[in-house]
């Protein structure tokens, strides 16, 4: 069980109380590194950033060994920025480090490079998991968190149907069937076992469905959950 918050003493004080009755959690802590957000929305300089990143996972780290720092906007951040604030987090004691497309800006190659240039170029990286968290703005979710397992990162941040902010989230089940139907390619086997989501993906399908569709239906084009799917296997 994990609660996201932001780089703010008492938002993690609150993740702590909400989270404090489980066997094992996680406090999940992020701020915005990007140039237009940091001088827009946070008004301080990436120097301060980095300072409210550190103790924000550190003051986590009081309650918890399992903290996940992310540096939101990452995608439109520059590399050596990311790179700064990723090697601070990991020694404050973030034991994962995420690496969001927050608007969905990042195309696959440009997404997949930022990520091989955190596992190169960040002297600390073994001591953390690279984690992923795309939106789908370009349609771009599935096809960047996969291109970013394919240069080491080994968490990605999924939505069931991928249903979320905007236009989306990464979907879980298009992630975990790709890398399982190519897994000789990828070089990977996924941690979830498909048919343990499928009833999961279908629910949650029929629900977003009632709630928000006028046609009542599935779209026939919609990833792994249509019986079109099904209509042609290659031999």
């Amino acid at each position: 069980m994990a609660a996201l918050s932001r780089a703010v003493a008492k938002d993690i004080d609150a993740a702590y109380e909400a989270l404090k009755v489980a066997e094992a959690f996680r406090i999940h802590t992020f701020i915005a590194s990007s140039a237009l957000h940091v001088e827009a929305k946070l008004k301080r300089s990436f120097d301060d950033v980095v300072e409210m990143a550190v103790a924000a996972v550190k003051r986590a780290r009081n309650y918890t060994d399992d903290v996940e720092f992310s540096c939101e906007d990452a995608g439109r951040t520059g590399i050596d920025n990311i790179c700064r604030i990723v090697e601070a987090a990991i020694n404050a004691g973030a034991t994962t480090v995420n690496i969001p497309d927050t608007v969905g800006f990042c195309l696959p190659n440009e997404y997949g490079n930022i990520i091989h240039q955190v596992m190169n170029r960040v002297p600390n990286i073994d001591k953390a998991i690279v984690s992923v968290h795309c939106h789908n703005d370009l349609g771009m979710a599935t096809a960047n968190s996969l291109t970013a397992v394919q240069n080491g990162a080994r968490q990605i941040e999924c939505t069931i149907n991928g249903i979320g902010e905007r236009a989306g989230n990464t979907a879980l089940e298009e992630v975990v069937m790709a890398i399982k139907t190519r897994q000789e390619f990828m070089g990977l086997i996924p941690a979830l076992i498909p048919k343990k989501f499928t009833v999961s993906a279908k629910w949650s399908a029929s629900f977003a469905i009632c709630r928000f569709s006028r046609t009542k239906r599935l779209s026939v084009a919609m990833p792994l959950l249509t019986l079109q799917v099904f209509t042609k296997t290659v031999c």
